[in-house]
């Protein structure tokens, strides 16, 4: 089986875009809905292309742009996407009007830049690249379902064309409309629950190593039935240092992560990553991002931790990791458990 390495990875979200500087000085939200934090994009797109492309487009095409430029690869063997919301944005306008003017006189740029796999064609054409490229939008697991397709397309042997290089990203918007929609529904801005945000993700997967290798991708699984999860079904490795977990703040979903955790992880201290980039249908590609990045800097944040004891504590783990597990859950039905590990 070929080693599967994270090269690169870039990131727009709560947090200030484009760098990693939040690993040493993170932003904080009070507020219970958060946009994400935009570059300049008078930098990157001229004004004819920056209007044509609504804000989760220009997010996905700009991080897939650095992700691509810092790895070396110009054209990917395989772009995959999720999302769990698609075009949101676009969608609501092109809603919007259609009842305000009465389904006349309507812009087809926000009907045709409506649909999830929009933001997996425009990086294709940008990046001029013709080969395997598909979208998945499973809700809170998108991520997971495009990571393990990424995983199974580059460990097959029996491919004809084999895949080397795949650009996999993770992109969600938070409209004030539906974040008021979740809110009405119990899902968000509960009492200390974390804020609702948006996600824009792009990470360059390689068989081969480079000087910019995060870490390695050594398992990726998918569970359904929280009955189903147990150590037996799993196939991961048995030496954990750390587990990053999902945690938004509301009982019913961050018990679920607590009581598995502790039958599956006993005494493996336990990660976070909510709390700084909020909550949404694909933030778990910024949880996987922050364990890749610790395991490169090899240090683990006090604000990442669960716990709040000191950590020269006994208890504690080295805090230079190797290994971290990436763990999530959608709606209590669906886990994810991803292994990420880092050579010494």
């Amino acid at each position: 089986m070929s080693n599967i390495y994270i090269n690169s990875i870039k990131q727009i979200s709560a947090q200030q875009p484009l760098t990693d500087e939040w690993f040493e000085n993170p932003v904080y939200h009070s507020e219970p809905y958060v946009r994400a934090i935009e570059p300049d994009y008078k930098q990157f797109f001229t004004p004819n292309v920056a209007r044509r492309l609504g804000k989760i487009l220009k997010r996905a095409l700009l991080v897939s742009r650095q992700a691509m430029q810092e790895s070396g690869v110009e054209n990917p063997d395989a772009i995959i996407t999720s999302t769990g919301l698609g075009c949101i944005e676009n969608t609501e306008i092109f809603l919007d009007k259609m009842v305000r003017e009465g389904e006349e006189l309507l812009n087809p740029t926000y009907f045709m830049q409506s649909t999830h796999n929009t933001v997996g064609s425009l990086i294709a054409i940008d990046a001029k690249c013709k080969s395997y490229n598909t979208t998945y939008a499973h809700k809170g697991i998108s991520f997971e379902c495009a990571l393990q397709d990424a995983f199974l397309q580059m460990t097959n042997k029996a491919r004809l064309v084999p895949v080397k290089t795949a650009l996999v990203g993770a992109h969600d918007e938070m409209t004030f409309v539906y974040f008021n929609l979740l809110k009405k529904a119990g899902y968000l801005d509960r009492l200390n629950q974390t804020f609702g945000s948006e996600t824009a993700v792009a990470m360059m997967l390689s068989t081969e190593k480079s000087e910019t290798t995060l870490c390695e991708i050594e398992t990726v699984e998918k569970m359904y039935c929280r009955n189903m999860v147990s150590k037996h079904a799993l196939h991961l490795p048995s030496e954990i240092d750390y587990v990053m977990i999902g945690t938004n703040g509301k009982p019913e979903n961050d018990q679920i992560y607590f009581e598995n955790c502790a039958k599956l992880f006993p005494n493996i201290p336990l990660l976070r990553y909510k709390h700084i980039f909020g909550e949404g249908y694909t933030v778990s590609a910024l949880g996987v991002y922050a364990a890749a990045l610790c395991l490169k800097n090899g240090k683990i944040p006090d604000f990442l931790r669960c716990d709040t004891q000191d950590a020269t504590s006994s208890n504690h783990k080295p805090q230079s990791p190797k290994r971290i597990l990436c763990y999530n859950h959608s709606e209590g039905a669906n886990h994810t458990f991803i292994t990420l590990f880092r050579r010494c």
